[in-house]
């Protein structure tokens, strides 16, 4: 609130500023006796240019018009009174305007019009002096117009060095919305797969119990509608998000929690799978965001994995603990290897190695093998560890 406020204070002294050196030029002109149109012509379609609100300013006038039509008309003002062999005064207002539209030119022209409308608000600039100062051997001509150079020059190295930041800016923004744009691209994937090897693996057991057993096919079906279902809902959502990932897309990228996986659990379990959830009691459900996104992902890959290489997993258990001041997240089956799968369904191997990555992003390790411990017989295990710096 503190520098909105500032903002608009500074900006009404810059703008009473304006108008005051303005109405001084007007008043100064008007006491030398000269023809006043002139500079009222000049000053006013200046002021018109720099002050004309934002909200109300016609698509005609852009950043090239506001700058070029004001600097045009001064040149044509101070050309007249020099071939006319007049000496005609110039003010602080006018210098400021034409200070101003520089600004603007160098900061906001598109990038083949700001060379142009800049070089003709600097000449407007440097030939106010030429209007007054008619002889070439005048001291205060070369003053004078030294002075406007620093100052031209300052004004166009400060809007350049703010249009650069600008840039690098739109720059950072698009690398941004791109790489989010990947992150969800692979959300789409790792959902959307985990869905549809479901519904394989459910098609495969319908076609079996088609002949031995057709009066128990109802649950299994249900299960492959329900799995198509929300495959499609992750695809609607997530290409939806895509379409439009702006700043905010993070917020509703279609992400899970440690509460999401329970709901994951129940629906991979089936008639020839048993799926078991163990979590610790004392697992809190407000760890950070990202650390259970990235849990929920791990669990999700690895059932998605369990139905690819192991059909035959007659147990899978899904385990969330807390191990000192990390999260540790298991998901063990006793399978053998045993799938039937078509070998277009088993995946690139890409997903333990995205994975990975994003275990190790958060200080994590990850890791995954056959099952090693007394009393073992066979099974795949996935452990992933995150630091969470508290509980």
């Amino acid at each position: 609130m503190k520098s909105v406020t500032g903002r608009g204070c500074a900006r009404g002294l810059a703008v009473g500023a304006l108008l005051g050196f303005a109405v001084y030029d007007l008043s100064f002109t008007t006491a030398t006796g000269d023809a006043t149109w002139p500079a009222v012509v000049v000053l006013l379609t200046g002021l018109a240019a720099v002050l004309w609100p934002v909200a109300r300013r016609p698509p005609w006038l852009t950043p090239q018009v506001r700058t070029a039509v004001p600097a045009a008309l001064s040149l044509a003002y101070s050309a007249g009174a020099i071939l006319a062999g007049r000496s005609e005064p110039f003010g602080p207002g006018e210098i400021m305007l034409l200070l101003t539209l520089t600004f603007i030119a160098v900061r906001h022209c598109p990038q083949r019009w700001a060379v142009v409308c800049g070089v003709l608000d600097g000449l407007a600039l440097l030939a106010l002096p030429a209007r007054y100062f008619h002889s070439v051997t005048d001291d205060s001509l070369y003053l004078v117009t030294a002075l406007g150079l620093v100052l031209l020059g300052s004004t166009a190295g400060l809007a350049g060095y703010l249009r650069s930041l600008d840039y690098r800016r739109t720059v950072a923004v698009t690398e941004t919305r791109r790489a989010e744009r990947f992150a969800i691209a692979a959300d789409l994937h790792d959902f959307v797969a985990h869905h549809v090897t479901g519904i394989l693996v459910q098609t495969q057991v319908a076609r079996m119990m088609a002949t031995s057993r057709p009066e128990d096919l109802d649950p299994v079906l249900a299960a492959i509608e329900r799995a198509s279902t929300e495959a499609l809902a992750s695809m609607r959502r997530t290409v939806g998000v895509l379409r439009d990932a702006g700043p905010d897309a993070a917020d509703r990228r279609p992400v899970g929690d440690l509460a999401a996986v329970a709901e994951l659990v129940d629906g991979f379990a089936s008639a020839a799978q048993k799926v078991t959830l163990r979590r610790d009691p004392t697992l809190p459900d407000d760890l950070p965001h990202e650390v259970q996104a990235a849990a929920f992902r791990v669990v999700q890959e690895a059932l998605t994995n369990v139905r690819r290489h192991a059909a035959d997993a007659a147990e899978v258990t899904v385990g969330l603990r807390r191990a000192g001041r990390r999260l540790e997240v298991t998901v063990t089956d006793d399978g053998h290897g045993g799938t039937q799968l078509p070998p277009a369904a088993h995946g690139g191997g890409f997903g333990l190695v995205g994975l990975t990555e994003r275990v190790t992003a958060l200080g994590g390790e990850l890791r995954a093998g056959p099952r090693a411990g007394p009393g073992e017989a066979g099974g795949w295990e996935v452990r992933a560890v995150f630091p969470v710096g508290r509980f």
